[in-house]
């Protein structure tokens, strides 16, 4: 149905004053909102060519093709330990510029996770673990029981 209406624009354009008199006219028969048939004319103008403009779905394809391998590199480089946030400052200062949330993207997509350092690590209070290494120290405070 979209690429009917776009050439139904296209073959209309010169029978009125304006391309959106057409895209008016064409939307009315169609059943559709003017505003909806311009986007899809735009659209169909990038695609052939006859307008300039990204597509953004190549442009950000091919930017993550770039970027993928040196994600990965600065990852596996300091260990695994870095986060999307370090990874993407360590690649800010061997010049590449890149959004955070698209390096969170790219690692999400590989699987990727960084060392979270906000997690308690030790032992909970009265454990064995604690009790052994207080144990170990000397002058360390004894482990209630």
């Amino acid at each position: 149905m979209i690429e009917r209406a776009v050439r139904m624009v296209f073959d209309a354009k010169d029978q009125y004053p304006s391309q959106w008199a057409a895209i008016e006219s064409v939307a009315d028969r169609i059943g559709c909102t003017a505003e909806t048939l311009r986007m899809w004319v735009r659209r169909g103008e990038r695609e052939s060519g006859a307008r300039p403009g990204p597509d953004d779905r190549r442009a950000r394809a091919q930017r993550d093709a770039q970027l993928r391998p040196q994600v990965q590199r600065v990852y596996d480089q300091y260990l695994r330990d870095y986060g999307a946030d370090k990874v993407r400052r360590q690649l800010g200062r061997e010049g590449t510029a890149v959004a955070r949330c698209a390096v969170e993207r790219l690692m999400r997509l590989r699987g990727l996770q960084g060392v979270d350092t906000r997690r308690a690590l030790a032992s909970p209070p009265g454990s064995a673990a604690i009790q052994a290494a207080s144990a170990k120290m000397p002058g360390a405070p004894m482990a209630k029981r």
